[in-house]
């Protein structure tokens, strides 16, 4: 069985090999980035049982007219997540994690869907649950999400699957907003990995059980260890995207690549699913470059 540390050091080689290829396709990781965004608030709204489809979540950011009615609320959560995901992106070089950027970026979030609790922690009478977990009441929240950014900030023993899991985790045990908790936890994982040097990873609806339970696990345990390999299979494949593109290969479904070899497509996906091949998703299906050889 993989141990924490070979997985880190899977993640380490793998940021190697992307931080060389990289020099002078800037271009092109743009183009990548830009093309996930509308996956990434997709899977995110989606984890949050929002209706919005793949396809119509791509026409709405694209301001086009889309196949089914959907709520306001719907489409304006869509239009400012990805305003969030911008913002991160085009303040990376200097933006810092702190409870101000913290704020911000949920005011950026719920503003216009609800202003009353845009850009604020729950305050006096505002109780939440999260299953059977019942958050700190909302006159705690400054302090411990004070110390929570403390402890992320000097803690330079752990590796940065622990680091951000443990960030994670503990940030939604606070759950310190009335809303938006689960889609500003999932952009901070993405703003903490680009202080690092790392691309967006997408965390995916249709794994949201898997995810879910790193948070019963978290609080049963006391153990970051399912977070870490949920942050740790999406790395991966956000890596191996990266690097397949950047490699300059032919890229093709797993399907084709299986029929091309002779393999058997769904062991080749269980792999994928396992991050034991470099394949990776787009818009759901499964790919990797041509040129891969076992």
């Amino acid at each position: 069985m993989d141990t924490i540390p070979k997985k880190v050091k899977n993640i380490r080689d793998l940021k190697k090999k992307f931080d060389t290829l990289k020099v002078g396709k800037e271009a092109l990781l743009a183009i990548l980035e830009e093309v996930e965004v509308a996956e990434s608030v997709y899977n995110s709204n989606a984890i949050e049982n929002s209706t919005l489809t793949l396809p119509d979540t791509e026409k709405i950011l694209l301001d086009l007219e889309v196949s089914k009615d959907y709520s306001l609320r719907e489409v304006f959560e869509a239009k400012n997540l990805a305003r969030v995901y911008e913002y991160i992106k085009v303040k990376k070089d200097t933006i810092v994690l702190n409870q101000q950027t913290i704020l911000f970026i949920h005011n950026l979030l719920i503003g216009g869907i609800d202003d009353s609790i845009a850009g604020r922690f729950r305050t006096q009478g505002e109780y939440v649950r999260v299953g059977k977990h019942v958050a700190p009441a909302p006159e705690h929240i400054v302090r411990i999400i004070e110390v929570l950014l403390d402890e992320y900030k000097t803690n330079h023993d752990a590796n940065i699957l622990t680091k951000i899991a443990y960030f994670h985790l503990q940030f939604e045990t606070i759950h310190p907003f009335c809303d938006g908790n689960g889609r500003i936890g999932r952009v901070l994982i993405n703003l903490q990995l680009q202080e690092f040097g790392y691309p967006n990873v997408i965390i995916r609806d249709k794994e949201k059980k898997i995810y879910y339970k790193t948070f019963s696990y978290f609080r049963d345990v006391k153990s970051t260890k399912k977070m870490e390999r949920v942050l740790y299979l999406a790395l991966s494949e956000g890596l191996h995207k990266r690097v397949a593109y950047l490699e300059g290969g032919e890229i093709i479904t797993l399907s084709e690549y299986a029929k091309k070899n002779s393999l058997a497509s769904a062991s080749l996906i269980n792999a994928g699913k396992r991050q034991t091949i470099p394949a990776f998703r787009e818009k759901g299906i499964w790919k990797i470059s041509n040129s891969y050889r076992k």
